[in-house]
């Protein structure tokens, strides 16, 4: 299948070398605003026989592309994906779905219309780590509490550095895509607080802690930071998950494991045992290639893929309701469609 690449910046890159390895995919077109951002990209990963320029409508109609891979800055999604879903393409765009809920409906709507695929690569979902403490909770039983605790000192420079809400608007969608992938439940409203510590080195507020309330009575809580240096937590996120028959933790890593109720206990607590999950990574495509290798397989399968857009709405609708709360100082719902 033929593929157009739009977007040449470092994830573009990333996706050029995913797209360009795999077996069933030609790379025939990449395009950038940037005059020769494409065509250095292509050269610099050792490609051949790539349309390269600065116009996507001039790439669909000398290619013809079979989809598009849409990996510019958030505010250019829906210029990218609605051209590309009008033109008959359906499309694997990088997360997030949009800059704003209001872009998103219009990009989810021509999806409809178009009768077209539109995904959101949340490439972390694809990780056998994931995948293994999500098996692990029906040890469990049905969780009611779940929470997330990121804290990694990012010293980024560029834009970041001055965005509003940069770690909400930037990242947490990650980790609340995660909880609703974990617990299989979505947001129903959220209650959310922004600050910045005082040696901070954002402009704004770099830190966030929030409680969602989700379906099914779960209560899932993020508290993530920015800018705290040291015993940083993985960019996973450290995961606890509590159900009736015990509790169930994930640092992010490789150690995923429950306490399992076992029997009745002396004095305040039950007896537990200990289970341990190892991660099988057997036929598993992680990060972005698990992204294309869903992708491609809905489309040849003509079935819903993880991350569909109007599943991924639900995850970008955590991250606005939760800016709004924190702006307003109120609990507030979460937007279903």
């Amino acid at each position: 299948m033929k593929a157009l690449l739009v977007g040449a910046g470092g994830m573009g890159r990333v996706w050029g070398k995913t797209l360009g390895d795999h077996a069933d995919v030609e790379l025939a077109a990449w395009v950038d605003i940037r005059p020769d951002a494409a065509a250095l990209a292509v050269e610099e990963l050792k490609l051949t026989n790539v349309f390269t320029g600065t116009d996507m409508h001039k790439a669909i109609a000398s290619v013809q592309p079979d989809f598009v891979v849409d990996v510019t800055p958030p505010e250019i999604h829906r210029e990218v994906t609605l051209a590309a879903l009008a033109a008959g393409l359906p499309v694997l765009g990088e997360k997030p779905l949009s800059d704003t809920l209001e872009h998103a409906r219009e990009m989810v709507t021509a999806s409809e219309k178009a009768g077209q695929l539109y995904m959101v690569s949340q490439n972390r979902r694809f990780d056998p780590r994931i995948a293994a403490f999500k098996g692990l909770l029906s040890n469990i039983g049905k969780p009611e509490i779940l929470n997330a605790d990121f804290y990694i000192g990012a010293h980024f420079e560029g834009f970041r550095k001055e965005m509003p809400s940069p770690l909400l608007l930037d990242m947490s969608i990650h980790t609340f895509d995660a909880a609703r992938y974990i617990s299989g439940a979505d947001a129903v409203s959220v209650y959310c607080e922004e600050f910045n510590p005082t040696w901070s080195w954002w402009k704004h507020d770099a830190c966030a802690t929030a409680l969602f309330e989700m379906t099914g009575g779960l209560r899932y809580t993020y508290r993530g930071s920015w800018c705290s240096d040291g015993r940083h937590t993985s960019w996973e996120s450290e995961w606890r998950a509590v159900g009736p028959l015990g509790s169930a933790t994930w640092d992010g890593d490789q150690q995923i494991i429950a306490d399992i109720v076992d029997a009745p206990g002396e004095g305040l607590f039950v007896g537990t045992k200990p289970l341990h999950v190892t991660p099988d990574s057997t036929d598993f495509a992680s990060g972005v290639a698990g992204s294309l290798r869903e992708f491609l397989r809905a489309l040849k399968t003509n079935t819903t893929p993880m991350c569909e857009c109007h599943d991924n709405f639900k995850s970008l609708a955590m991250v606005f309701a939760a800016i709004e709360s924190a702006a307003t100082g109120r609990r507030v719902p979460v937007a279903q469609n």
